[in-house]
């Protein structure tokens, strides 16, 4: 899962129609490649799902109201489906790109640990609420690949920025995912880590 920070019928095996976005946009092509990978995976909106609405009501209780954008900003990968809230059909091209990238590692997150697998390592370790170690080692590994694609499509400017990182430990700490790792620091220790080998990579490449 992941907030949303920041056309025509989407590619694949898409089912939502969402505004004017270029057959040759970056993220129509991701969500080609994607499709390719993933021969099941569409993209449908949340306000279509009467389980997304029992999701949407269990998380605004157990969260305390903590959570009460699940509908509206933050999108979703159940099985090979990526729901998408409300915000997407108004979401600019490269938004979407970078976000397609974060939820296609959840999507290779699925495929390697199993629908099972996958559901306990997110509910499990150690607890669901306030330590929820397995569910922050799995978005971990996703926004990490939030911070590269921002790289990648801003400037690694864009990924040192201080705004995004304290964005970044919001989601760990707050409510927004059941204060999964409420560590601030280690969350920051692991943006310096990533922004670290993104430099290291660019010092080291040829040209």
């Amino acid at each position: 899962m992941r907030e949303g920070r920041s056309g025509g019928a989407l590619a694949g095996r898409s089912e939502y129609s969402a505004g004017a976005v270029s057959p040759t946009s970056r993220s129509e092509a991701l969500i080609a490649e994607i499709t390719r990978e993933f021969p099941d995976f569409r993209l449908r909106p949340k306000s279509e799902s009467a389980l997304q609405r029992a999701i949407d009501v269990v998380l605004k209780v157990i969260t305390f109201g903590a959570q009460h954008e699940y509908l509206t900003r933050y999108h979703t990968v159940l099985g090979y489906t990526l729901w998408l809230p409300a915000k997407w059909p108004d979401s600019p091209d490269d938004a979407r790109y970078i976000l397609l990238r974060h939820e296609r590692v959840h999507l290779r997150q699925r495929r390697r640990y199993g629908m099972i697998g996958m559901a306990l390592l997110y509910l499990l370790p150690i607890l669901p609420l306030g330590l929820a170690y397995g569910r922050a080692r799995i978005e971990w590994e996703a926004y990490t690949e939030t911070l590269r694609a921002t790289a990648e499509v801003h400037g690694l400017d864009a990924a040192r920025d201080p705004a995004l990182h304290e964005y970044l430990v919001r989601q760990f700490t707050s409510g927004a995912y059941g204060w999964m790792w409420p560590f601030p620091r280690a969350i920051r220790r692991w943006i310096a880590e990533v922004i670290a080998e993104m430099e290291r990579e660019r010092t080291t490449s040829p040209g």
